[in-house]
């Protein structure tokens, strides 16, 4: 009989202290499809909308914002951004102890995947938790 190998004991979801949403989109052609997603994104969520990234910034190789919600926020933000991300691809990703992971093996893809640069992100880092809204929501998702 051969040893089969033990895997590790499953994940705990303890591990997740936020999410981050990076909605990625062209200065040039798709800005407007953007603004229209985040503008919708603040009426009907309680998020912290980030700054506009018009170039590459870290990791990430297209123009994006980021939008960082916390894990009671995930079970309707994600799904309504899948159906309303129009032409934008978004990445979706826990934030754990371990950012590079975090980024490239445990992310989920809403619209095309694209490229990353996870030599720029760390192995070890302090888990993020959801900073304090930035939105006023007054509309339902």
């Amino acid at each position: 009989m051969t040893d089969v190998p033990h895997d590790p004991a499953p994940r705990s979801l303890r591990e997740i202290a936020s999410f981050h949403a990076h909605v990625y989109y062209d200065p040039a052609t798709t800005r407007p499809e953007a603004e229209r997603l985040r503008a919708w994104i603040g009426e009907r969520f309680s998020v912290t909308l980030g700054r506009w990234h018009d170039v590459k910034v870290g990791p990430h190789d297209q123009a994006m914002f980021q939008v960082a919600f916390a894990t009671e926020v995930f079970p309707t933000l994600v799904p309504w951004l899948m159906l309303n991300h129009g032409s934008l691809s978004i990445l979706v990703h826990p934030n754990t102890a371990n950012p590079r992971r975090d980024h490239l093996g445990d992310p989920l893809w809403i619209g095309p995947a694209l490229d990353l640069h996870g030599e720029k992100l760390p192995e070890e880092g302090p888990m993020e938790q959801a900073p304090a809204p930035n939105t006023n929501p007054v509309l339902r998702p």
